[in-house]
């Protein structure tokens, strides 16, 4: 199973929720995940309650089974000052550098080295041994940016290899690209059962394998359950509205003006939105990944909702090490009705 684990998806579709829950299904028994954030709005630290992250490592949840899950929001200004020690070993010298706002220049204006800093950073981690040669963390899971800049961000490494040809900055960014493009390595990547980031997912697997990195998982988020059985389906979307009509007044539900009528315009919205719903996993299907689906658990989001949808991941196979090979098995299995007790939605992240 990939060891580091890239979360992406378009604005509004709960990444960061995802790629936190994934972190905890990643932990269960008693294995250390940590989860990293690149884009500064600590959603990390909301989903778990917690402070502001600062730039260090620290845990913030106890997985089932005792696992761990460690976090850290990455600067790109103390992610170059850490980068300045390892390889020139400037100390202080760096301290300066920033005092004098040439940190500050380099992480907006140069072009590309900001990204280089956060998944130079993350691959670190990665890749990091402790005095007995052991990995200090099982898996690293990053709350990547989303889909649309992910293949550049990730990417990014390449294109400085090839603009330094020799030296520490080139050897930096050969290892990055080295862990990105192994199978230590899978971009997962979040959507809704919606036209459009149905459509920006499809876009973005297909620039990732363009670009030669690893794609892991589609994960269908905030699914609806399906309210009505096949056949009721059926009678919704076909424009039997009277005969429904009918059937509720003999059930006792009289006053078509003031309760029948809306009844049968619900069914007949929630039967159009199954039906689209079921349009859109035919194309995810059609993808060739695996595929994972979350409830949509309610308003908000908490921490008890955190460790249900993780429940809900190793029920299908994500975070089991002999499941989640990236890469194997079916897209898409319609399980919009099954949804884990209690929690609330999973409206954080972009």
């Amino acid at each position: 199973m990939s060891r580091f684990q890239v979360v992406s998806g378009k604005g509004g579709t709960g990444k960061t929720t995802v790629a936190a829950a994934l972190a905890l299904a990643l932990a269960t028994e008693g294995r250390r995940t940590l989860l990293v954030e690149v884009e500064g709005r600590q959603g990390i630290a909301q989903l778990f309650g917690s402070e502001a992250l600062p730039y260090e490592e620290r845990r913030i949840a106890v997985a089932p089974g005792g696992g761990e899950v460690h976090a850290l929001a990455i600067d790109a200004e103390r992610a170059l000052l850490d980068y300045l020690q390892m390889f020139y070993k400037l100390g202080s010298a760096g301290r300066a550098l920033k005092k004098l706002g040439a940190i500050d220049f380099a992480t907006t204006v140069a072009p590309g080295v900001r990204d280089v800093l956060l998944t130079g950073k993350a691959c670190e981690a990665v890749r990091r041994k402790d005095r007995r040669g052991e990995f200090v963390y099982d898996h690293v899971v990053m709350d990547a940016p989303p889909t649309g800049r992910i293949t550049r961000f990730l990417n990014v490494n390449d294109e400085v290899a090839g603009l330094a040809r020799i030296g520490p900055i080139h050897n930096q960014a050969q290892a990055v690209m080295r862990v990105l493009k192994s199978p230590e390595t899978a971009v997962h990547l979040v959507t809704l059962l919606e036209e459009m980031p149905v459509q920006e997912t499809a876009d973005g697997i297909a620039e990732l394998r363009a670009a030669d990195l690893p794609v892991g998982r589609i994960v269908v988020n905030m699914v609806r359950p399906h309210l009505l059985d096949e056949d009721a389906l059926r009678t919704a979307s076909g424009g039997r509205r009277k005969e429904i009509a009918k059937v509720l007044t003999r059930a006792g539900v009289t006053g078509s003006a003031g309760l029948v009528r809306p009844l049968v315009e619900q069914a007949a919205e929630h039967a159009q939105r199954v039906g689209l719903e079921r349009e859109q996993r035919a194309v995810l299907a059609g993808l060739g990944l695996p595929a994972a689906e979350l409830p949509l658990l309610g308003e908000g989001v908490s921490l008890s909702g955190l460790y249900d949808l993780a429940t809900e991941l190793r029920k299908q196979g994500v975070g089991d090490g002999a499941a989640d090979a990236a890469g194997q098995g079916p897209g898409g299995t319609e399980r919009a009705g099954k949804r884990p007790g209690g929690g609330s939605g999973q409206g954080v992240g972009s």
